[in-house]
């Protein structure tokens, strides 16, 4: 690889994606700066001065992602994704450097029949999503030099996520209830990593969304998980009106990723083939 000597500096580098994305960006030869809690609070605005300072590129991982805790502490979870991704986006402006932000399929309503592209119209049915979606336009608001990149059903090593639960959860109950009606792409917080590195080099203003190729149902991929893992469990498909939970869902988290497809050296690899390889080193 090249040595890349551009400064990055990653704000919630020790989360799931920035875990992994820090990994790989130092691989890949860029000088890598983390910055996360308890050192770092994204929502302190000296703090973010600093990071924002201490490299040519920002990163934005960092988040309030407890999608249920959010109905309770709306607040706090505006202030972090959204109050403090405005003044992150006033900050770049300010000092003319480019920021990459993540968002997430929760800014749609998931009622859609196909699969969602850049331009369909947000609308939340969460206070998480709602605070996601006006984090992406507080920072378009600031006029800095950005791209937001849309993701979905993540999972990595270094954070909590559908597949570490449904496999601890398998440990203490044989028979496991999952949703049927809840669609998108299983993502690997590894491939995210590799698809924002190759945005770093090109520095692209505007809106992308990235999952892994095809699709599938929480409940099919819990029985891919189980097939792999050889562990035996009794699964039971119902729907997500069966759960009660404090955050509505969204049903159909399904991306079109014709957009960001033109920006990639490589095709984007089937669902099955990361998480396949995430198992295996689990």
């Amino acid at each position: 690889m090249v040595a890349n000597d551009t400064r990055i500096a990653i704000l919630g580098g020790k989360g799931m994606l920035g875990t992994d994305l820090a990994g790989i960006c130092k691989q890949q030869g860029f000088d890598v700066k983390v910055f996360d809690l308890p050192e770092f609070d994204i929502t302190n605005s000296q703090q973010l001065k600093q990071a924002v300072g201490a490299a040519e590129v920002i990163v934005n991982c960092a988040a309030y992602t407890n999608v249920d805790g959010a109905e309770s502490e709306t607040d706090l979870a505006y202030l972090v994704n959204a109050a403090a991704v405005g003044r992150l986006g006033d900050i770049a402006k300010d000092a003319d450097k480019w920021v990459l932000h993540i968002s997430t399929d929760f800014i749609f309503d998931g009622r859609l029949n196909t699969p969602y592209v850049e331009t369909d119209a947000p609308n939340p049915i969460n206070e998480y999503g709602k605070t996601k979606l006006a984090g992406e336009q507080l920072l378009g608001e600031s006029g800095c030099r950005h791209c937001i990149i849309r993701l979905e059903w993540t999972y990595g090593f270094a954070g909590n996520n559908f597949v570490t639960k449904i496999i601890r959860r398998a440990k203490t109950d044989k028979t496991l209830k999952v949703v049927d009606d809840q669609v998108g792409s299983p993502t690997a917080t590894t491939e995210v990593a590799k698809v924002i590195c190759r945005l770093l080099q090109k520095k692209p203003e505007s809106i992308y969304h990235f999952a892994s190729a095809g699709y599938v149902s929480r409940y099919q991929m819990a029985e891919f998980i189980f097939d792999k893992l050889s562990i035996d469990v009794n699964l039971v498909p119902c729907k997500t009106s069966d759960f009660v939970s404090d955050a509505a869902r969204p049903l159909n988290s399904r991306f079109d990723c014709s957009k960001i497809k033109n920006l990639l050296d490589e095709q984007i690899k089937p669902w099955q083939d990361p998480l396949e390889r995430f198992l295996r080193q689990l």
